[in-house]
């Protein structure tokens, strides 16, 4: 089959995804195999590919593709989440544009709407992932809201409520105007916004000219005041206790409270009480059995409790009041004030907070198991920096508000009778056989404030009847209007997936779970996280995943945040068009070390298209290469191949050892060179035949075997150029596949000889190293070949241009000549001869304790030369003064590692060793 010369994605990308799917190598069944598992975390199905998406799910498919590789059975579970407040504003949305109001639909109909949208727009996204190369088990592929999944999330929530950690109470909760809905803490997003602080006198009843000024940057609920506080031990204030004032404009009286929650130093020492509007104020009004006066729509306009721009919405309403307060001469001054507002994540529609009736999970208990796993590393951190961020969240976590006010969603599972009996149940049918036999359970009360409606069937949380005084009916029970929070599914997900909340013995789950790992982004650590690992000690009495990776927040070369808003972010599939998935596969991962951010750069994705030009030109090398079966291996290429493997086999280490740190863009750095570097500009340099020479059979079969291997380690990162490559390097039978072939075994082996600290990298454990030697040789040797490259440059000699080169050994060792013929080769030398004396006519260098010499039949000028030397030998003393400098230090030598501390002493015996060579040199002008 002739190849190509150039590699084109668009033609090898589609075939091999297919050959992919059409020989099941994504499916998994359980079998006697170790399993690895990945759940994905399910995008939203409003959602389409983002840049964050695209680093996501390549590193999930790098982690299962080489599991697969490793003879594990891998599986990778996908699937997308209903996405609760997004997807009702979508079709919210999209029904207006057809003049159409949701207000005009039944629940049903709007519902029948929701599912065609659904099932049109829905999987858009997983089907742009199979575009990346994700190698999903798409059999598995799961919905929040198919029929398992919104079974499992009824039934613990009638568990849990039984167990007495759901109930449903009047609270404070975040309030979503535009969505219509309480969204938890989690959920808001604060900013730091310009605001305004406007000072506002309040009169004294019954006083003609006495007034008490407060400060607020929200006007508009000064109708919604019910009390002004000031602190105890205030001695500006102390005359009015048992006092009263008047609200502007209204003049209703509200009390002077005392509490010691009031800072005297902030703004007048006088707060405004709005308990409907504050949390910290709907406190203070338990605290004072205050009246609790909603001023606010739920829409975010005002009221008819507001008495005032009934109907207007609160910010049109914040201009228009303080014009008002001007004009009747309440404003005392009004300053520039800088503050933090919350945002809703999901509409960016600024929070209200407002009392409402809600359902709450209690947290505590089911905390702290999920903290303990985290603590002693059960489950581990990469990076570890974010158990701190877990921690603090987990010790201070709130009880969760888990209903929203939606119609898309998973239904709860409450009925309600007339009389305000609440009964959890499945179903309407179960709900009436509870009632029949009084198994029914009342909501929670405490903290309920007066005076407040409430849109609630049952009207808010009432004292029920001891018993039902009259039978009730099917038709009698109402359902509950509110959906669950989105979270309450997706905290279910690596059960849910498996089936184990309904059958919680099959062999999916007893197989898969707990899963290995999690990738995900730190901004969902509580959302999703910390919950999946409540859910799994509760429900599995074990942990869901072994590893969470983190990954960093993909953003602009200038450090911002890629959003639509700003125009900042490209089309993920443009990208793989125009460059091929390989390419923006290697680009993301080249610039995303676990948990920092991402500086995204297209110029990373024309680097990574570079390199699999790279790869595909050495291919095309290799195969052009004719071979003549007579011919010997020369010794330079039994030397190459010996050395290449034993890099080989340290560059796999590393990679191993980097994987198993969660260092993937390390590895990749680690793949990069040692085909780029080692294996392009070194050894098929080294091997390669002259010009329209042949090549000989051993050393082809030795690089075809490399290459296969090469391109076994690549696969991960680059699935598509790999299979098209391996398939092309050897005959291959229908069903092979480079992605179920094994990845090159990289066992630890026992070092031969000492390895040079220069070569150790962070990644490599002590005694984990392959043949030292021959690799500390090359070292030496490739030094030596870009030195005389060098000369070669600075004196103009074409590199066809044959020379000689003497070698003069000036250190106790003998000279290692494992490499003269490579040198020779690569540098174009007929002779290479070894002498004793000094060469004062020929061009000279030195490296390490050997002095080299290139005859050329140039006068060289004493002063000259005598000068370099001088330059030369104060730098290595300037450097060796640095060096000494480091290791003098105790600290340094008893606390780095002990690789970089080796490293420095070798640097100071190789430093010392040029300085000898060049003293002695300078000697002799």
């Amino acid at each position: 089959m002739e190849i190509p010369s150039r590699y084109n994605p668009a033609s090898v990308e589609n075939k091999w995804y297919d050959y992919w799917m059409k020989q099941g190598f994504f499916h998994s069944e359980p079998d006697d195999r170790e399993p690895y598992c990945i759940v994905i975390p399910p995008p939203n199905v409003t959602g389409v590919l983002h840049m964050g998406h695209m680093l996501n799910n390549t590193i999930q498919d790098i982690m299962v593709r080489r599991a697969r590789m490793a003879g594990k059975n891998a599986c990778w579970v996908p699937g997308t989440d209903h996405a609760s407040i997004a997807t009702e504003a979508k079709v919210v949305a999209k029904l207006k544009d057809e003049g159409i109001e949701k207000s005009s639909l039944t629940r049903e109909q709007f519902l029948e709407y929701a599912w065609v949208w659904k099932e049109k727009h829905g999987g858009i996204i997983l089907e742009q992932l199979k575009k990346l190369g994700a190698s999903c088990d798409w059999e598995r592929t799961c919905f929040t809201m198919d029929e398992a999944r919104y079974e499992s999330v009824i039934d613990v929530f009638i568990d849990l409520h039984k167990k007495g950690l759901i109930y449903r109470g009047a609270r404070m909760v975040n309030w979503d105007s535009k969505a219509l809905t309480a969204v938890s803490d989690e959920e808001v997003i604060y900013k730091e916004v310009q605001s305004k602080l406007y000072h506002v006198r309040y009169l004294i009843e019954g006083k003609n000219d006495e007034w008490l000024t407060i400060a607020t940057t929200r006007p508009e609920t000064i109708l919604g005041d019910t009390a002004i506080c000031v602190h105890p031990d205030d001695p500006r204030y102390a005359h009015l206790k048992g006092q009263r004032v008047l609200i502007p404009l209204i003049n209703r009286s509200v009390p002077v409270i005392f509490d010691e929650y009031v800072e005297m130093e902030f703004g007048t020492g006088a707060l405004k009480v709005t308990p409907a509007h504050d949390v910290n104020d709907y406190n203070l009004g338990l605290k004072h059995n205050l009246e609790v006066v909603d001023t606010f729509n739920p829409d975010g306009t005002l009221s008819k409790s507001a008495r005032l721009y009934i109907g207007e919405d609160r910010f049109v309403v914040r201009k228009k009041i303080v014009a008002d307060l001007e004009a009747a001469g309440h404003i005392v001054k009004i300053e520039e004030y800088t503050n933090k507002v919350g945002y809703s994540e999901r509409t960016d529609e600024v929070i209200e907070p407002r009392i409402s009736v809600q359902w709450f999970l209690r947290m505590k208990e089911l905390a702290k198991p999920a903290l303990e796993v985290v603590d002693n590393d059960t489950v581990k951190f990469y990076p570890a920096k974010y158990k701190n961020m877990y921690r603090h969240w987990m010790d201070n976590l709130q009880d969760w508000c888990i209903s929203r006010q939606l119609w898309w969603g998973h239904r709860i599972p409450a009925w309600y009778t007339p009389d305000g009996t609440i009964v959890v149940a499945k179903t309407r049918e179960a709900a009436l056989e509870k009632l029949a036999v009084g198994s029914w359970q009342w909501a929670d009360q405490s903290h309920e404030p007066s005076a407040i409606s409430h849109e609630h069937p049952a009207s808010g949380i009432r004292h029920p009847a001891s018993g039902i005084q009259h039978p009730v009916s099917a038709n009698d029970l109402v359902q509950d209007p509110d959906v669950l929070d989105t979270w309450f599914s997706s905290w279910l997900w690596p059960i849910s997936v498996f089936d184990g909340i309904r059958h919680p013995d099959n062999a999916d789950i007893r197989y898969y779970y707990p899963t290995n790992d999690l990738v995900t982004a730190p901004e969902i650590i509580f959302f999703w996280v910390a919950r999946m690992i409540m859910a799994g000690e509760e429900y599995r009495k074990d942990i869901p995943f072994h590893n969470v990776y983190f990954t960093g927040i993909v953003r602009d070369k200038m450090g911002r945040k890629m959003s639509k808003s700003l125009g900042n972010s490209p089309e993920p599939i443009k990208l793989i068009e125009q460059h091929g998935a390989d390419a923006v596969r290697m680009g993301m991962l080249l610039c995303s070390p676990a948990g920092n951010d991402l500086l995204f750069d297209e110029g990373l994705i024309e680097q990574g298209r570079n390199f699999c030009n790279k790869v595909w030109n050495a291919f095309r090398l290799l195969k052009g290469w004719k071979v003549d079966k007579n011919l010997v291996q020369p010794q330079a290429s039994v030397i190459s191949v010996s050395w290449f493997n034993a890099q080989f086999e340290f560059s796999l280490r590393e990679i191993e050892n980097l994987f198993n740190d969660y260092r993937l863009s390390e590895a990749l750095m680690v793949i990069y060179k040692l085909f780029w570097d080692d294996f392009c500009a070194w050894y098929l340099e080294m091997i390669k035949p002259s010009y329209q020479r042949s090549i000989d059979p051993i050393t082809l079969e030795a690089t075809v075997t490399f290459f296969d291997k090469l391109m076994r380690v690549i696969h991960p990162f680059l699935p598509f150029i790999t299979e098209e490559i391996w398939q092309f390097l050897r005959e291959r039978k229908e069903g092979e596949s480079i992605m179920v072939s094994r990845m090159p075994d990289s066992t630890p082996k026992s070092p031969k000889g000492d390895l040079s600290p220069s070569l150790v990298g962070e990644g490599l454990r002590e005694g984990h190293l392959p043949d030292a030697g021959i690799l500390n040789s090359f070292e030496f040797a490739r030094e030596v070949t870009t030195a005389i490259r060098t000369v070669r440059k600075e004196k103009n000699i074409p590199q066809k241009e044959a020379i000689q080169l003497m070698i003069r050994k000036t250190g106790e060792e003998g000279a290692d000549t494992s490499f003269d013929d490579v040198v020779m080769k690569l540098c174009g030398i007929d002779e290479l001869t070894y002498v004793d004396e000094k060469q004062p006519d020929a061009v000279s260098f030195v490296i390490k304790s050997t002095e080299f010499y290139i005859p050329l039949n140039i006068q060289a000028d004493p002063e000259e030369e005598s000068r370099k030397l001088q330059e030369e030998l104060a730098y290595m003393r300037g450097f060796m003064v640095t060096v000494d400098k480091k290791l003098s230090n105790e600290r340094f030598v008893t606390t780095a590692p002990r690789h970089v501390v080796e490293l420095e002493r070798k640097k100071k015996s190789d430093a010392e060793a040029r300085i000898r060579v060049l003293e002695e040199k300078l000697r002799s002008y």
